[in-house]
């Protein structure tokens, strides 16, 4: 194997690991969110863990984040709850930035 190879396939892991850290992440983030708008929502216990999956899982109906804020803007519509996008948006940043470190710390 050449050093050219081996570069290559140390960046082609590297890619790997980059990605499934990136999924791990955004289903974090995902649940945490769900947990958060659960309780916007007034749910609690299960009714609160299984709205949590819920958002985990549309996020694989779609690329991009536009699924899930879609799911949240129709929920708090439905209820009255009063988030903006920009709010909602905001969340969805910070709870990535803690499910990243949470991960990266192996939690």
């Amino acid at each position: 194997m050449t050093t050219f190879d081996k570069r290559e396939e140390a960046f082609e892991q590297q890619f790997a690991h980059d990605e499934e850290l990136k999924f791990k992440a955004t289903a974090r983030r995902n649940k945490m969110l769900g947990l958060w708008a659960a309780e916007k929502l007034g749910l609690t216990g299960a009714e609160a863990d299984s709205y949590a999956l819920s958002v985990v899982m549309v996020d694989f109906e779609d690329t991009g984040e536009h699924d899930v804020m879609r799911k949240l803007r129709k929920d708090f519509d439905a209820k009255g709850v009063v988030q903006s996008d920009h709010q909602i948006g905001r969340t969805m940043n910070e709870l990535m930035a803690r499910a990243i470190v949470d991960i990266k710390a192996g939690r």
